[in-house]
């Protein structure tokens, strides 16, 4: 074993201690022993932690079952094996229902002991690796890509971190390009769904002839070119979350179908006559008034009012300025490294113009403006020029608003890097602390 695990072994007789002492030694563990439950919780303190436990059942003062107790309130993990004389097997059942791996009754076989030793370790490191993972997605998922420090953008993940918990269905709302799907997927991470897939649909994006199939999935011989079985979107989000990006465009028909499996949960593929039941949160994003299009009919009011139980409406970048900054640089730094380009910073008059452009595109148009600046960009800080024609031409004079967010998003930028210290911070500004401090509160900005 390239890392000696760690025994203990806990029996009141002394010449089994040995010799299990022995054995275990010799295969490579570190070990330590104890005649009784009392001295047991003494050694754990002293020399633990412990991967594996062996402890007798049967020992004078505190028995076996109490001190395994004892044991997994310190470790509720920890892998224990009870040893027992073959009268006592139903006390050792007892001891597995508690949370024991194994039992081995007297007199031990050592390769038995050995063989159930390896297993508990075996169940150990797997159930550690799986937290571990659990841990790594739950990391992942949480570092939202959701990028700004505006109070509109708070409100958004204010509501996210509200809704996310519960299965409540979600309608994100928003122009195009303001990040509906990062705020869907944003939603899926923070929820009890996320270690299960999140499942998109595009429906404005696929012909009515085939959404029917990509949603419900079809059996073989469905239609002409169905030459085998395929699972739905509905069926692939089984145990997570289906989102479908907008909905406003599902035609008449499959409004009906899609409201049925919202109630029921439950559908069956083109083709096929087996009912299929799967377990999935619907999150929708829509760029369109969906009141308006009930009130002219081309959207159920009935599907309207089972979709729409929590909204969130994701605000236009020209609503968020102070954003604009973070999220250029963010951007930067992303296609800098793609394109192994020296480029760092956004020189300041570039600056000034991405903030007095209105974005009509919002995000996705500002980051598409920035990695075509770094493509035909040659100096290390992006420079006005660099910027698509069309932003530079619409961009205007800065504007008080403009530069109140230039002035914000610096004063967070230098308190992150002193690490909320605000004296730190008043001196790199080159201000007084009192002149700091009313500047954080008019922009809102709270020590970290």
């Amino acid at each position: 074993m390239k890392n000696k695990k760690k025994i203990l072994i806990v029996d009141d007789e002394m010449s089994v201690r040995r010799s299990l002492e022995e054995w275990f030694l010799e295969d490579g563990f570190q070990v330590e022993t104890a005649e009784d439950g009392e001295t047991a919780l003494r050694v754990m303190h002293s020399a633990g932690p412990f991967d594996v436990f062996i402890i007798d059942i049967r020992m004078p003062g505190m028995d076996g079952i109490t001190l395994q107790k004892r044991v997994h309130e310190v470790d509720k993990d920890a892998a224990i094996i009870i040893l027992t004389a073959f009268a006592s097997v139903d006390t050792a059942v007892e001891a597995l229902k508690m949370g024991a791996f194994d039992y081995i009754t007297k007199p031990v076989d050592p390769d038995d002991l050995s063989n159930a030793v390896r297993n508990a370790l075996r169940q150990r490191e797997l159930s550690e690796e799986n937290i571990r993972l659990r841990d790594k997605v739950t990391e992942l998922g949480l570092s939202s890509p959701i990028i700004g420090e505006s109070s509109k953008l708070r409100q958004v993940m204010e509501m996210i971190d509200a809704v996310a918990e519960t299965d409540a269905t979600v309608v994100i709302r928003g122009e195009s390009g303001t990040g509906k799907e990062l705020v869907a997927r944003a939603i899926h991470a923070r929820s009890p769904r996320r270690f299960f897939p999140i499942v998109a649909m595009n429906c404005g994006s696929i012909p009515d002839t085939l959404l029917e199939s990509e949603l419900f999935g079809h059996e073989k011989g469905a239609f002409t070119g169905a030459q085998y079985r395929r699972k739905g979107k509905l069926e692939l989000a089984n145990g997570g979350t289906l989102f479908l990006d907008e909905i406003g465009d599902i035609p008449a028909q499959m409004q009906i179908d899609l409201l049925r499996v919202l109630e029921t949960k439950r559908f069956t593929r083109l083709g096929g006559n087996q009912e299929i039941t799967s377990d999935f949160r619907l999150v929708c994003a829509t760029n369109q008034d969906l009141e308006s299009l009930v009130k002219d009919g081309s959207f159920r009011e009935d599907l309207y009012y089972r979709v729409n139980v929590f909204t969130i409406d994701v605000p236009p970048l020209r609503e968020r300025p102070e954003d604009i900054p973070l999220l250029a640089r963010f951007f930067v730094d992303k296609y800098a490294r793609a394109m192994a380009k020296p480029v760092k910073e956004i020189a300041a008059e570039a600056e000034a113009v991405l903030l007095d452009y209105d974005w009509p595109g919002n995000v996705r148009e500002l980051e598409n403006a920035i990695e075509r600046a770094l493509v035909i960009g040659k100096d290390r800080d992006l420079q006005p020029a660099d910027l698509p024609l069309r932003v530079e031409r619409d961009a205007k004079r800065p504007s008080a608003l403009a530069l109140a967010a230039v002035e914000e998003t610096h004063i967070r930028r230098v308190l992150r890097e002193r690490g909320g210290n605000v004296t730190h911070a008043a001196r790199a500004l080159g201000v007084d602390r009192g002149t700091l401090y009313n500047k954080m509160k008019r922009y809102g900005i709270e020590r970290e």
